[in-house]
């Protein structure tokens, strides 16, 4: 018994002495988590530089696009054929993706020799081969004369430009083809295949072994965004914010990067991290000075570490008795499997002593144990400095999503990985100490980088007809020059109707008189009080106008108007307007006091005097009811009698658009429009009044409220109406009337958003076909969320977050397509509105007789002031629709109200200037 105890003894002594001696020798390649971090912190810093326009010349990790834009979903399907040329092989397969939902994918492949002389001969020879093969393949299997899309992975450095194009950068491995280099491999390609007339076959991509490593864990795996090979040679690729690439036009969407992470370090960033032994195999590799990061890592090298390491330490004496072999001084006698061999758990010593033994060495115990120590700090440190370079491409993952804690998978393959019996479980460890913010789940992928290549060309075909799909819907919006065109000169030959006693019943757009005969001219003073009735909200305000400096100031109250009192009767409206005047007037403790008032009252009125206005109909979710054709001011002074506490002057009943124009022509005296952009739509202008039929009197100007909103409920521009806009319209409180609102304003444009969202998931290209509860619900898509989601500065991920509060789960694709919805239906909107100021505009410069007119126009509501590119793009369709007119768009700062004050201001102002006559 004393005897086995005192042989183990020895034996872990023996172990412990020779693991020692390893470790002094090999003291440089044994890497702290401090210098983990630090190379960690360099390959970000080189991640970095590979992204920038300007830096990219000088970086060595590439940071290539693929061009790669979205990872499988599952609804994939099709037959695909697949390349792979990378490796020591070559292969062809055939996938056949199964039909939606299932994610099954059945393949055949061969594999076919790379002989030394077509690797490194002709180019053209190589690519002929490559085409030779695939015409093989496809004559055995049947395949000849139908048409096959076909991925091809082509594990070398590439720049893309787009998804079927490559320029080979440089060969890597042990590749050296003459004349490939800065030319198109599809290219290529495509003419060697022609060679083959009876074969018909369509490169839809080139991707990198790493994407299509990505890819295949991605199919199975929705979380997976990251590719890793360690292999003959390593690298990784994963998926990056559109903002945040220089080298590619847009900022949608992500895109994968193939990192080339083997050239790290090439610029001398690792040089404090390289040993002799790493300079030794650099010096005795095809490509000196390159790849530097690749050579300390993958299984072309390691084995040949290895080799470099035992042969130094025997010269030195501390191993087989100093003894060398002609073997150990051969290039090439260690391989990566003969390293995974020797680090076996339980016969990894055995196996030492007979690797040894064939290379004509006489090992002891003691080498076997020190030569394994040799192999376990080489594949270690492999294993630590990809850990480190993956560390950081996923901070920079959860950095880009702005997240706490990121869970994501990364997709791995490579024979090191695949055969190293312990590399896996240290490459996981490190990592996972390194980033413990990261939830990381490794998945090897099962069948190779192959079926990635035609996993990215069945995800292309599926992109490329759903984005077909996408387009069809979103051309409906898109109106041209002589659509617009249309629309102006309809407008304006529906003002016209509107203008002329014997048309205007019959007039979609009804030009109504406002009795507003005159601008502010700066003499105005007072203190007045304002109404302002249009929306879900209530103003009253007091106004003070000071004379000379057009000076104004303003206190206001905001009161709520719930939906019951908005659809309950009028008399109950009319007592809750009372109700908020007799709790401003106390808050501003004017209890008594007689104000002259005006009342903004946003709703088509007809006019017979600027105190008089005659309801013609409710809009904008109003309803209530016995108040359509009753005058809305005699309704106020009834319900101010009924409360009996105040008494008020109403010397005005004004449109919103009156007073924006009002608001604006105070500060501008060249302003003779107004336009409300906001829940509603209307404009109103100045208008000579020989053309006015409806009043008397030919002198002078008075303001027309369009109430352009009912322009086309004569059906005259269905033409350019959608099924989404009939739809929207179908499920209004009005069907049938104010169309041209229902495609213009804020009260609708989100609605015809979901309408199309809906639409688009039940065809199944959005949020992977399930409609939420949420989107099912009327008025959800609210158009704030317009506003917010076309920001500029807002990012995908932002898009996502607000996709998510509406109970809709996006991909990073779908928010695309939202964000392009967005676009499209306020675009249109911004349009139509431009084609209908052109017409106003025009008819002004004609009636004034002018070649060119110069005039301001005041703006307010909600879709104008908080749209990013809503005001832009309505200035530059006027600008092409109106070209002899110079249109200044003015934002009305304060409201309607302050108008409707000036209104009445103006009024008093002419009602004293009459009594002086």
């Amino acid at each position: 018994m004393f005897a086995v105890h005192l042989m183990a003894f020895y034996f872990s002594k023996l172990k412990e002495d020779q693991i020692k001696k390893v470790d002094r020798f090999l003291y440089h390649m044994r890497l702290s988590d401090e210098t983990l971090l630090d190379i960690m912190a360099r390959f970000q810093a080189e991640m970095q530089k590979g992204l920038g326009k300007d830096t990219n010349p000088t970086a060595s990790v590439k940071m290539l696009p693929t061009f790669v834009r979205a990872i499988p979903d599952g609804s994939e399907n099709g037959e695909f054929l697949s390349l792979d040329l990378g490796g020591s092989k070559f292969r062809v397969l055939k996938v056949q993706v199964s039909e939606e939902g299932k994610r099954n994918v059945q393949m055949e492949s061969q594999f076919y020799p790379t002989p030394n002389e077509i690797i490194r001969g002709n180019g053209s020879e190589l690519f002929d081969y490559i085409a030779d093969c695939l015409a093989d393949f496809m004559k055995t299997r049947g395949l000849k004369h139908k048409k096959f899309p076909l991925g091809l992975t082509f594990s070398f450095p590439c720049r893309q430009t787009k998804l079927e194009e490559g320029i080979l950068l440089s060969w890597t491995k042990k590749f050296k083809a003459r004349g490939v280099q800065d030319t198109d491999v599809v290219s290529c390609l495509t003419k060697a295949m022609k060679k083959h007339k009876d074969i018909d076959v369509d490169i839809l991509t080139l991707v990198n072994d790493t994407v299509g490593t990505m890819m295949t864990c991605a199919y199975d795996d929705p979380y997976c965004e990251v590719g890793v090979i360690i292999g003959t040679g390593t690298n990784a690729c994963y998926m990056e914010d559109m903002s945040n690439i220089d080298l590619v036009e847009g900022d949608e969407g992500r895109m994968c990067i193939n990192t080339e992470w083997g050239a790290f370090g090439d610029d001398g960033t690792l040089e404090d991290i390289r040993t002799e032994f790493d300079r030794e195999i650099d010096l005795g590799s095809l490509n000196p000075g390159k790849q530097l990061f690749e050579k300390m890592i993958s299984g072309l090298y390691l084995g040949e570490l290895v080799r470099i390491v035992l042969l130094k330490m025997a010269k030195a004496g501390l191993l087989f008795g100093g003894k060398k072999s002609s073997a150990l001084h051969t290039k090439g006698k260690i391989e990566t499997r003969h390293v995974a061999a020797m680090e076996k758990y339980k016969e990894g010593l055995a196996n030492t002593r007979e690797i040894l033994t064939d290379l004509g060495l006489e090992p002891s115990e003691a080498d076997c144990i020190a030569v394994q120590h040799v192999c376990t700090i080489v594949s270690f440190r492999s294993a630590n400095l990809c850990a480190a370079a993956l560390a950081a491409i996923l901070t920079r993952l959860r950095e880009n999503k702005k997240l706490e804690r990121l869970r994501t998978t990364v997709g791995m393959d490579g024979t090191l990985y695949k055969i190293h019996p312990q590399y896996p479980k240290r490459l996981h460890k490190v990592v996972r100490r390194l980033v413990p913010n990261c939830d990381v789940r490794f998945l090897l992928s099962e069948s190779g980088s192959t079926k990635g290549a035609a996993m990215v060309t069945a995800v292309a075909s599926r992109v490329q007809a759903q984005r077909k799909q996408i387009d069809k819907v979103l051309a409906l919006f898109q109106l041209t020059q002589e659509q617009l065109m249309d629309v102006q000169g309809k407008m304006r030959r529906e003002f016209e109707y509107g203008l002329k006693r014997d048309t205007h019943l019959m007039a979609t757009v009804k030009m109504l008189p406002t009795y507003v005969c005159g601008m502010p001219d700066g003499t105005e003073k007072g203190k007045f009080l304002a109404l302002d009735l249009g929306g879900t909200n209530f103003r009253v305000l007091l106004v003070k106008i000071r004379s000379g400096r057009r000076s104004v100031r303003m206190y206001n109250k905001i009161f709520a108007i719930p939906l019951e009192i908005m659809q309950g009767t009028g008399e109950e409206l009319f007592d809750h307007i009372v109700q908020c005047i007799a709790d401003f007037l106390d808050y501003m403790g004017l209890k008594g006091v007689q104000l002259p008032l005006g009342f903004t009252f946003s709703f088509p009125c007809r006019q017979t005097s600027i105190d008089k206005g005659t309801l013609i109909e409710w809009t904008k979710g109003f309803k209530a009811t016995d108040c359509e054709g009753e005058d809305v001011v005699d309704m106020l002074r009834e319900a101010i009698k009924r409360r009996n506490e105040f008494d008020l002057d109403i010397v005005a009943v004004v449109n919103d658009t009156v007073g924006t124009m009002m608001t604006c022509g105070h500060e501008d005296p060249n302003c003779e429009i107004g336009l409300i952009a906001g829940t509603g739509s209307n404009m109103c202008y100045m208008e000579e009044m020989r053309n006015i039929e409806l009043v008397e009197g030919d002198e002078g100007k008075m303001c027309i409220n369009t109430e352009w909103g009912g322009f086309g409920d004569n059906g005259c521009i269905d033409d350019i109406r959608t099924q989404y806009d009939e739809k929207v319209d179908e499920g209004s409180l009005n069907p049938g009337k104010q169309r041209y609102e229902k495609m213009t304003s804020g009260m609708y444009l989100g609605e015809i958003v979901r309408q199309i969202l809906i639409d688009l998931t039940k065809q199944g290209l959005l949020f992977r076909g399930q409609i939420s509860e949420r989107l099912r619900t009327r008025g959800i898509f609210e158009t704030k969320f317009l506003s917010q989601i076309e920001s500029d500065r807002l990012a995908l991920l932002q898009v996502r977050s607000i996709l998510q509060q509406l109970g809709l789960d996006s991909t990073c694709e779908d928010s695309i397509v939202v964000k392009e919805v967005c676009g499209a239906v306020s675009r249109r909107a911004a349009q139509l509105y431009g084609a209908g100021l052109a017409a106003v505009v025009e008819k002004k410069r004609e009636d004034q007789g002018l070649e060119y007119l110069k005039i301001t126009v005041g703006v307010d509501g909600t879709l104008y002031k908080l749209h990013p590119h809503f005001s832009r793009i309505l200035q530059e369709t006027v600008k092409e629709l109106a070209p002899r007119c110079d249109v200044t768009l003015m934002l009305s700062e304060d409201g309607s109200g302050k108008g409707a004050a000036l209104i009445t201001a103006v009024a008093k102002r002419l009602q004293q200037a009459q009594k002086e006559n």
